[in-house]
């Protein structure tokens, strides 16, 4: 997360004016009473800075001279400090900078989108007037409701089984822990002793990768199973008909089949094709979409398994895939989201590339509260950004300490995220403006 950067007490104290100055010959007294261009927006940087870290004073309303007259305009607005625009300065100032400013002293605070260290800390005293957000979010329409702490690394699995009172995450820090959708308390926590590569959950069955297995534990009964086969870490599960499907570390992709008689999964077959770890699945449109870190997407059929098409406009890691309408998206570490539409023939073609400022994590869709469709993209700069389809227009962003790997929807219009620090927020979709948004 970008933090603000002010050094201790003692050096905040001197730039903003309140320990000694001593002009440089070069510099004199006149211009350390400018203010710092860059302080104004929020991104100086320099220690100590010659220029103040604070605004000046306004004159005298009373006082005129030759250089400061008071005028009056047609809107009855006096004073010699009057504004009518940037560059409309009266009198010969030496501070000609106007942005943000009207009045004598009175300044526009904009904030940056960087959340305050200190306020994270619960040590920040500037308050509202802080330049720095106070806030894990910006934008309408969404709130957060609560923070659910306890794993110790990046969450990398959160689940939320269909008519369930129970939330399940699953962390790097090799646990997975069960909390109550009721309370937000966490009621227990299973040590699996390796990290945790995903989590899934389908009917009664929580579903976790991991390292060389995937585990089953059968919610209604407690029974457990370990499925043998993976090589390496087990990144991505996806359930697609009557089969499991695991992206594993090696390349391949190994299916399961659930035999009721015996209540067991039971291989059923292997698919190859990746050069490198398969870290994405996703199943829509009786097909199997994989995303590699080979930078290829690769389209299976779900009838007989085979590849129908593999895809390779993608850069780099493929990280995440979608489906919405008719559409595929995709997102990579190349900065941006693809969406593939079918042509003739079927096979699918890029019709739209968003860009990004940074690597793409993760995707999610949603609805908001008036059924809108929303798009959740999280980014490697610490953020979540909220787009409207199709448009990709931004409506919000979500803030982080560290990157958020994980998101999940939940019914009521709740979902989940969980982010590099091991932290879990719940957020809810509102119909509320965003002053009556806690």
């Amino acid at each position: 997360m970008d933090f603000d950067s002010n050094g201790g007490n003692k050096r905040v104290f001197n730039r903003l004016g309140g320990g000694p100055t001593r002009p440089s010959p070069q510099t004199g007294s006149r211009q350390q009473q400018q203010v710092c261009y860059h302080w104004r927006s929020g991104r100086c940087y320099r220690n100590p800075c010659q220029f103040l870290h604070r605004e000046l004073p306004g004159p005298d309303p009373g006082h005129t001279t030759n250089n400061n007259k008071r005028i009056a305009d047609e809107s009855g607005f006096a004073g010699p400090s009057h504004r009518r625009g940037p560059g409309f300065n009266n009198g010969n100032s030496n501070n000609n900078n106007t942005w943000g400013r009207f009045g004598g002293n009175r300044t526009v605070l904009t904030k940056t989108e960087k959340v305050c260290r200190y306020w994270v800390d619960g040590s920040c005293s500037h308050g509202d007037k802080c330049r720095f957000l106070h806030c894990w979010s910006k934008g309408d329409g969404f709130a957060l409701l609560t923070q659910l702490d306890g794993h110790e690394k990046l969450v990398s699995g959160i689940a939320l089984p269909a008519g369930s009172d129970k939330l399940y995450t699953g962390s790097k820090d090799g646990t997975v822990r069960v909390w109550d959708c009721a309370s937000g308390q966490c009621t227990s926590v299973l040590n699996l002793g390796a990290e945790v590569g995903c989590v899934i959950s389908e009917g009664p069955w929580l579903l976790v990768g991991m390292p060389n297995l995937v585990k089953a534990w059968n919610m209604e009964t407690n029974v457990d199973q370990s499925l043998s086969g993976p090589v390496g870490q087990v990144y991505s599960l996806v359930v697609g008909t009557d089969l499991l499907f695991a992206g594993t570390q090696d390349g391949s992709i190994l299916a399961w089949r659930y035999n009721a008689a015996t209540n067991c999964f039971e291989p059923a077959a292997s698919l190859m094709g990746h050069t490198l770890a398969v870290v994405t699945l996703y199943v829509g449109a009786n097909r199997l979409y994989s995303g590699s870190m080979d930078k290829s997407i690769k389209v299976w059929s779900l009838e007989n398994l085979q590849c129908l098409q593999t895809l390779t406009d993608h850069t780099s890691v493929v990280m995440s895939l979608i489906c919405w309408d008719q559409f595929l998206l995709s997102c990579s570490l190349d900065n941006t989201v693809k969406i593939w539409a079918a042509v003739e023939g079927g096979n699918l073609e890029v019709t739209y590339t968003h860009k990004e400022e940074h690597g793409v994590l993760a995707l999610c869709g949603v609805h908001d509260a008036e059924a809108k469709p929303v798009l959740l993209c999280s980014c490697n700069d610490n953020t979540l950004r909220l787009y409207d389809l199709p448009s990709f227009t931004e409506r919000g962003k979500i803030f982080a300490k560290q990157e958020i790997r994980s998101i999940q929807i939940g019914p009521g219009g709740i979902f989940f995220t969980g982010d590099g620090t091991g932290q879990v927020k719940v957020w809810k979709w509102s119909t509320a403006p965003a002053a009556a948004m806690s």
